[in-house]
């Protein structure tokens, strides 16, 4: 009888006379995960100065289902919400936005209809009910439950609205395919994780307006979705015009648009806009994104960053702990030296060392083949106590990454307990230069040093992906490394300005994009030697995420004109609007992106960004949903003077004009 009351008093129910035995191990999956999340949304506070009534306001409801208390006892209420559970002839729980309230029946005659309409009516309908709040019975009330200590005695309910049948039941502890979640989207916002995530989406949002229009003046601008094609950067959507042969492009960022409005007098803008790239979604990664775009005249890179730590600070959920600022700094040369990305994740060690001056001597053909290149060296890693936590096969994946991933060799040695090595290197290297090498790398008996030498970038870059899996591997034998609740901000700085592409090495590209300012102190290599240039580039890094990006611009025409059309090689006459516009007596002025689906998905704990957005495409770009994007017909396409070119193998998909004109 004891597990059978537990289970009810977690579900928010009181026993009656007659209960139903469940699996204890169920008992805690649905304890944990109710208990959760439905402290989160009644701990969620849209802002200090708003009082639960406000939420009230203009509704049919008197309360939501999660604020009542024991304060509240012997008031007459009038709740609205969906049916979470029914149970005993006896028992409804209510849930909306803001909780449970568990409603009971009265077991006097004349409750009838009530009951038919509260237990008969379907799980998920909606329901308005009026009762009174009265206290549970003494022993059987939730304190796992926010409402917990209370009920409401029903005098009137009425239904709303019924439900069909679902496709899964709006429950946290039932597993659903993400697939499912965003073709039935709008039933998957039902649960407490997505409710929690949007409205600390809004609270932060909210904020962050505040902060710059109230307390520093900053002007919200809307600038157009239509635009021009831009060169460089991602691939960007085209929309066809009644024009023929002409194109609109869906604007990347508001960049050029901030810019002209620096020009134009708007000192200070910002938007929360919406953003298109044509690429692959990613799981931080969507074809359209929401950022935090910011631009500011007659400033420096140090008051752009001064500006957002305030503004993160400001904003930041009082739930989250606090966050110290300044942010620390780091160059871009010194990250990839130190952790082989751009965007480190400084929650944890096991940083890259040079270790080239300790092998300078060795005799080994391929360590001498690096050191013999200018640009050669030898780094490790070192994984802590990875002598005991690694299997074989984890050292092999970490092999095969490496092979299949950069083409790049790896040596692995394993520290035994007794001092010695379990490497190829092993024989090779003099005790002396073991306990030199164990020295650089502060690597002790039962770790794991993890070796590369050749070129810097992709030696740097080979361990730095390294360096994150052996994290996840660690991880998953029960090592905390990163802990989810610390948050830990980062400045990465003196990015290049140019880096070679990809396709074609003697080419360069921006490594930011084509209107970032050059350091004052290269400004003239720019013409001379512009791959040697830093640039005025920053980024801020949370947690190992790119969670912003930003620079001081080019407001000199000539200078922006060179790198366009001499240093990148592109047609200036995409872009005569803005030299014009920078001639035409250009304050100095920089800015900055935050993406805010990826830093909010950080803020919560999210896998995807996918799970912060109300109504994100899928991995392929696709909604499941509403089944986008969708076929369109040849007529419809006429006034754009647009035809479709099919592909041979995709004849099969080709619709049928007939059913595309019903």
């Amino acid at each position: 009888m004891a597990v059978q009351t537990s289970l009810f008093m977690m579900l928010g129910f009181r026993c009656a006379a007659r209960c139903v035995w469940f699996h204890p191990t169920s008992l805690l999956q649905v304890h944990n995960l109710i208990r959760t999340n439905e402290r989160k949304l009644s701990n969620f506070k849209p802002s200090s100065k708003r009082s639960s009534a406000d939420l009230n306001s203009f509704a049919l409801r008197s309360h939501t289902c999660g604020e009542l208390r024991s304060a509240h006892v012997g008031l007459e209420v009038t709740l609205c919400g969906w049916i979470q559970y029914q149970r005993h002839n006896l028992f409804v729980v209510l849930r909306d936005f803001h909780g449970l309230t568990q409603v009971v029946l009265s077991e006097k005659e004349g409750s009838e209809d009530l009951k038919k309409i509260l237990l008969e009516t379907p799980v998920e309908s909606v329901v308005r009910v009026t009762g009174t709040v009265i206290r549970r019975p003494t022993g059987q009330e939730n304190p796992e439950m926010p409402s917990g200590e209370i009920e409401v005695l029903v005098k009137d309910a009425v239904v709303l609205n019924t439900c069909q049948k679902l496709p899964f039941e709006i429950k946290e502890f039932v597993k659903k395919s993400e697939a499912l979640r965003m073709q039935y989207r709008y039933l998957d916002l039902r649960n407490f994780q997505m409710q929690y995530n949007l409205r600390l989406r809004s609270q932060v949002v909210m904020k962050m307006r505040e902060y710059l229009c109230n307390i520093h003046g900053f002007v919200d601008v809307e600038t157009p979705t239509l635009f021009k094609r831009t060169p460089g950067g991602a691939k960007e959507f085209v929309v066809p015009s009644r024009e023929p042969g002409k194109f609109y492009s869906l604007p990347q960022s508001p960049q050029q648009f901030k810019q002209l409005l620096m020009i134009g007098g708007i000192d200070r803008y910002f938007q929360v806009a919406r953003c298109y790239r044509d690429e692959g979604s990613k799981p931080d990664r969507q074809p359209e994104f929401t950022q935090i775009d910011i631009e500011m005249s007659f400033v420096n890179q140090a008051g752009i960053q001064a500006l957002i730590e305030g503004l993160i600070q400001y904003s930041w959920p009082e739930e989250k702990g606090s966050i110290v600022t300044p942010f620390p700094s780091m160059t871009y040369a010194e990250a990839m030296a130190t952790y082989g990305t751009d965007k480190p994740d400084t929650r944890f060690g096991m940083q890259i060392v040079d270790v080239s001056e300790v092998f300078k001597n060795t005799t080994l053909p391929f360590v001498q083949e690096a050191l013999n290149n200018p640009n050669g060296f030898v780094r490790v890693i070192c994984v802590p106590e990875g002598a005991k936590l690694l299997r074989r096969k984890d050292l092999d994946a970490l092999e095969e990454l490496a092979e299949k991933q950069f083409n790049q060799e790896i040596t692995l040695a394993v520290l035994r307990p007794d001092g010695t090595w379990k490497s190829s290197l092993g024989k090779f290297l003099s005790d002396e230069l073991r306990v030199n090498v164990c020295t650089k790398a502060k690597a002790n008996a039962g770790d794991v040093l993890v070796f590369a030498s050749g070129e810097h970038k992709k030696v740097c870059s080979v361990l730095g992906k390294l360096r994150l899996e052996c994290a996840s591997m660690l991880e998953e034998k029960g090592v905390i490394l990163r802990d989810p609740s610390l948050y830990t901000f980062l400045w990465v700085v003196d990015f290049p300005l140019f880096l070679p592409k990809e396709e074609n090495p003697e080419e360069l590209e921006s490594a930011h994009h084509p209107f970032t300012a050059p350091r004052p102190e290269d400004a003239e290599l720019v013409y001379t030697h512009p791959e040697k240039v830093r640039s005025q580039h920053y980024d801020l890094v949370l947690n190992g995420s790119e969670i912003g990006g930003g620079s001081i611009r080019i407001h000199n025409s000539d200078l922006q004109r060179y790198v366009i059309e001499k240093v990148l090689k592109e047609d200036v006459g995409l872009l005569s609007h803005l030299l014009d516009a920078l001639n035409s007596g250009a304050p100095p002025h920089g800015g900055i992106a935050l993406g805010l689906d990826r830093y909010i998905s950080l803020l919560v704990g999210a896998q995807s960004i996918r799970d912060v957005i109300a109504f994100p495409k899928s991995f392929r770009g696709r909604d499941l949903m509403s089944g986008s994007p969708d076929w369109v017909s040849s007529d419809d396409l006429k006034p754009y003077h647009v035809q479709v070119s099919w592909p041979a193998d995709s004849q099969s998909e080709i619709p049928d004009e007939e059913n595309l004109q019903c």
